[in-house]
């Protein structure tokens, strides 16, 4: 509901938190380049100086772009500062910008005890909700590991449930 530029800006960084997977300093590193619309990827350097191709949901493409047309089209970091006139800077942010975002729009929104690293675990368990196996969840979030995405998993029991439920046995009830 924020009509500054802050409003896209944070929430293309919330979005590529929450669902694109990306840590809060690889988030501020992001060069304005990295972003594909047509493709609806971003290419991210990673830990390692790792290269990975994400790829993004419509709705956080649209926030994207948003903010990239009140950005403008100079090449540069992704994210600029906003001073709290509204007014653009050419200077990137930092992780720790990353972190003041979200604190703010959590205060805003009424949430408590929200970090970086919350969005990332949010990113991935989302991920495994909807059926995306480990090695494909460890590859988008840029984990050489695919028993590392465990870590991130707080699905629980109600995957459990719901992974049985989708099975069938085929037996009727006897009279």
């Amino acid at each position: 509901a924020d009509p500054t530029p802050a409003g896209p800006r944070d929430a293309a960084i919330i979005g590529l938190g929450t669902y694109g997977t990306l840590r809060r300093e690889e988030i501020a590193r992001l060069p304005l380049d990295a972003y594909d619309a047509e493709a609806a990827t971003m290419l991210v350097m990673g830990k390692g100086r790792k290269v990975r191709k994400v790829y993004l949901t419509a709705g956080l493409c649209v926030a994207i772009d948003e903010w990239v047309a009140l950005r403008g089209a100079q090449p540069g970091p992704l994210f600029l500062a906003i001073r709290k006139g509204g007014a653009i800077l050419r200077s990137g942010i930092s992780g720790a910008a990353v972190y003041g975002v979200l604190g703010k729009r959590a205060a805003e929104a009424g949430v408590k005890n929200v970090r970086p690293h919350d969005m990332r675990r949010t990113a991935i368990t989302n991920l495994l909700d909807v059926g995306a196996d480990h090695l494909t969840v460890a590859n988008q979030s840029g984990h050489e590991d695919a028993n590392m995405v465990r870590r991130y998993d707080r699905r629980g029991e109600r995957a459990k449930r719901a992974a049985v439920g989708r099975l069938h046995m085929a037996w009727e009830r006897r009279q």
